[in-house]
């Protein structure tokens, strides 16, 4: 006869299917624009590039008289920061020339230069914004910021 405990049961379960909490695109859309807006009100025509937990672009904005660049570079920011589930700029920090992981700046894919933030839900990350185009990746991050700060009661919420 086998006995089983109840407890060991429940952790016996590996869990076959994994769950995972997912911006919707209406969300990650206002994150977008809300960026978008601030640097707007800093007189910064940007790009701005929300990714989901993947990596695949969610939302693409850019404004009209944002340079050519801008578009991949945010996506790249967007990108970089969600791969290493860190801000940007402090990618750009740890990564200077003459640091240990300097040659991470060299790895295809990688933007190592502030606006890219991660987006997090209830300490899942679900995303990743970037934003270029701005006067200088301090004011890129600080759009980025503000689009993901405008939606922080609604990342906190339950499922």
């Amino acid at each position: 006869m086998l006995t089983v405990a109840r407890g060991a049961v429940a952790e016996d379960k590996g869990g076959d299917l994994v769950p995972f909490r997912q911006l919707s695109l209406e969300l990650a859309n206002e994150i977008a624009w809300n960026a978008l807006k601030a640097c707007r009100r800093q007189d910064a025509q940007v790009a701005v590039a929300v990714v989901d937990r993947g990596g695949r672009t969610q939302v693409l904005l850019r404004d009209a008289l944002a340079g050519p660049h801008t578009v991949q570079v945010s996506q790249g920011k967007a990108l970089t920061a969600l791969s290493f589930r860190i801000p940007t700029s402090q990618l750009a920090a740890e990564t200077g020339p003459g640091s240990a992981a300097a040659g991470l700046r060299n790895a295809e894919g990688v933007t190592a230069i502030g606006g890219g933030l991660v987006i997090q839900s209830r300490g899942s990350i679900v995303g990743a914004i970037g934003v270029s185009g701005a006067p200088g990746p301090a004011n890129d991050e600080a759009c980025a910021r503000a689009g993901i700060d405008s939606v922080l009661d609604r990342l906190a919420l339950p499922d």
